[in-house]
């Protein structure tokens, strides 16, 4: 069940040639795919291409009809190898990831893929997430493809450059008998724009034919003597006939300055840069909004493999040039530099200097970079168009430099209601009875747990490995340590890497596997022990038996929301003289998938007039003393502060708002901490009964009665 559905959408791409479609990025990759005569596409979910893998799963029928192979890889690591199938056959192959950590994972299949090459188009599709909102390490996709000799696309991020790389990728793979990647940016893939389609093309050689007519060619296989004729062969053969391919169809654009501009100065720049770039120079005065510019700007949608030529001629006539590379190292900055050198051209070439070292090149950097430029090569072109104003920030507001001061910072957590909340609670509290634990993080949502109010956490090192992170501290100790992962890291790679190897090892520690029915943190895609049923899946493959069948002896499955239970059983894992490792399996389903299953549901049933029932939970402010104990076990955001009713208290007590989703977690946190009993909860009734009816009546009476009393009682007692 992933995070939306597409299936409205992905009837769309049944659109045919000279028809105009109007569609987000990713939609339009999956068109341009399906144009291209593509015979099978894989891939692994991962921001900022989650939704690609969703489109093609919700557009099975459309791939059906096409006889296109398609596949939800369980990793990374099995899409690049899926690509095996282009080096024997003419057959066009498509995968997606997100890059840099899922190429990462890729890498071993990928070396060898580039290794020996393809005679079919391979095409990999890599979400890349470089920047200050990134949830990954900061690197780029760029090394990887210089170190295998991979040639790396960076459409301009409009429809018709993306969907025209996607058709380029296939033939300059072709053309070059080498895999080719596909860089697109968060923009890129979320962009909204039009494009006219072609027609879906079945691919001229299926699957299913390759597999009824099955041929080899050894020297395709990285083994000895082939290795070294490979490498021969990259730089002879492949690399030759790539750059002639991308000259020869002018994959790389140039693009004159408008009249009365300057002819002296040159931008070269990646191409996923260009409407940013366009933008930084139109606030100078520098470009219109049609990307018409006063500089002549040299555009790389290919990013490697470098055009020697086209650089030259390029720069040759030119006293100054920038470079806009968007983060570091600075490869092409200096590829650029010796390729100019060599040819014995003195053009000023200017890049970091000017330009942030590192980071993502937003607006304002990049204008402020461009402005830099132009004021130390040519001044007198500052000031002569009007500039077009930025937002200014009203007087009255407040500074931005002052809000550090003023707004207590909001770190990322789980969400309301979040069944992962109460194992990480429960841990907090075993720490204060035991001291704390070393912890093993890992990727997921319950990496949200190093984060306040929990703080636990010491290293994460990858999807799932936070078992074989903690694989060094297999040695007797005064306490365990515990080692996290979810259950898409599971069965990603935690499964053989951490479990497997920890039976092997005989590791006494601890293991906790966070089971929330679906790859959560990638946007709910169904995995082996998802509890739904699912067309064209294996799903209901519980994950006890799993590591039962690699050896665990002690497993305990527990309820995540059973607070006084999770916690004792960590204590018993912690104690328990038996050797080996320990698996705790954690289960609740995710909460925002569940609510997505629930409220449509829910509001139609009380459409309908049928009863419901929800549970809320809220705190007694007379009761509530004020230390938040409750919110520092919890984190919960419907958990919050409000004003005390008691004058004669000043700290503000516990306030649960409406956001709250009934899990009681804040409740059993209460009861497990032997917190204040201020907590209590409260059903909402839609389309009540009589008898609700009834009961409200007789409950409100008594408790009217009751407060009357009390009222009468208080008056008594006036001074």
């Amino acid at each position: 069940m992933a995070e939306r559905s597409f299936k409205k959408e992905v009837q769309l791409l049944r659109k045919g040639a000279g028809e105009e479609l109007h569609v987000e990025g990713i939609l339009g990759v999956t068109k341009a795919l399906l144009q291209s005569g593509v015979a099978y596409v894989g891939g692994y979910q991962g921001s900022p291409i989650s939704h690609l893998m969703d489109v093609l799963g919700d557009a099975r029928d459309i791939l059906g009809e096409l006889d296109v192979h398609f596949e939800s890889n369980a990793s990374e690591a099995t899409a690049a190898a899926m690509l095996a199938a282009s080096v024997n056959y003419p057959l066009r192959g498509a995968v997606a990831w997100k890059s840099t950590v899922g190429t990462n994972v890729a890498s071993d299949a990928l070396a060898n893929l580039a290794s020996g090459g393809v005679k079919g188009g391979a095409l990999i599709v890599v979400g890349e997430d470089y920047g200050e909102g990134s949830s990954i390490m900061q690197e780029r996709s760029h090394a990887f493809a210089m170190k295998s000799q991979m040639w790396l696309l960076d459409p301009r991020p409009n429809l018709p450059s993306i969907t025209d790389a996607v058709e380029w990728g296939f033939q300059l793979s072709e053309a070059s008998n080498t895999p080719v990647m596909l860089e697109l940016r968060i923009r890129a893939c979320h962009v909204h724009g039009s494009f006219t389609a072609k027609d879906n093309q079945r691919p001229p050689l299926t699957v299913k034919q390759a597999m009824e007519n099955p041929e080899r060619d050894s020297s395709r296989i990285v083994l000895p003597p082939s290795v070294f004729l490979h490498e021969k062969e990259k730089i002879e053969d492949r690399l030759p006939a790539a750059v002639a391919f991308i000259k020869q169809h002018g994959l790389n654009e140039l693009f004159a300055p408008r009249q009365g501009g300057n002819h002296k100065l040159g931008i070269v720049l990646q191409g996923g840069l260009y409407n940013t770039l366009i933008r930084a120079m139109q606030s100078l005065g520098l470009a219109d909004v049609f990307g018409n510019t006063d500089i002549p700007l040299y555009c790389m949608n290919v990013t490697y493999p470098y055009v020697d030529d086209e650089i030259i001629d390029f720069c040759r006539d030119k006293d100054a040039v920038l470079v806009v590379e968007e983060g570091q190292p600075d490869y092409i900055e200096q590829a650029i530099n010796k390729i100019l050198r060599n040819a014995g051209i003195d053009t000023a070439l200017y890049g970091k200097g000017m330009l942030p070292v590192y980071g993502e090149y937003q607006g304002k950097p990049l204008k402020d970079g461009v402005q830099k430029f132009i004021e130390a090569v040519a001044p007198a072109m500052l000031g002569i168009a009007p500039v077009v104003q930025s937002y200014e920030p009203d007087a009255n507001l407040i500074p931005l430099q002052d809000l550090d001061a003023l707004v207590p910072p909001r770190p990322a957590g789980f969400c309301v209601g979040c069944p992962e909340r109460p194992i990480f609670s429960a841990i907090k509290q075993l720490q204060f009875e035991k001291g704390e634990f070393h912890i093993s993080a890992d990727i997921g949502c319950h990496l949200f747990s190093i984060l306040p109010p929990f703080n636990l956490g010491n290293t994460t090192m990858g999807y799932g490995l936070g078992g074989a992170a903690g694989s060094a501290f297999n040695v007797d100790g005064v306490r365990r340590t515990i080692n996290v992962m979810g259950d898409g890291g599971f069965w990603h790679n935690g499964l053989t890497s951490s479990i497997g190897s920890a039976v092997f090892n005989e590791n006494d520690n601890v293991f906790l596997i966070v089971d929330n029915n679906y790859s959560a943190a990638t946007g709910g895609q169904d995995i082996l022990s998802s509890k739904g049923s699912i067309d064209h899946r294996s799903t209901q493959n519980p994950i006890k038996k799993a590591v039962q069948g690699v050896g665990v002896k002690w497993v305990r499955v527990v309820d995540t929301y059973d607070v006084d239970t999770v916690k004792a059983t960590f204590k018993e894992a912690m104690e328990t003289p038996l050797k080996g490792p320990k698996v705790i399996i954690a289960q609740n389903e995710c909460m925002l998938n569940k609510q997505r299953r629930l409220k449509p549901a829910t509001k139609a049933a009380v459409k309908a007039g049928k009863r419901v029932v929800r549970e809320r939970f809220f705190v007694d402010s007379e009761t509530c003393s004020g230390d938040h104990a409750c919110v520092r076990l919890s984190g919960c955001p419907s958990l919050t502060v409000k004003e005390n009713p008691n004058p004669l208290k000043s700290d503000p007590v516990a306030y649960v708002d409406n956001d709250c989703l009934g899990c009681g977690l804040c409740g059993a946190n209460a009861h497990s901490a032997v917190l204040c009993p201020s907590f209590a909860r409260v059903d909402i009734i839609s389309n009540p009964s009589g008898w609700d009816k009834f009961r409200a009546k007789i409950g409100g009476g008594l408790i009217q009665y009751l407060q009357s009393k009390m009222a009468a009682k208080s008056a008594q007692h006036k001074f």
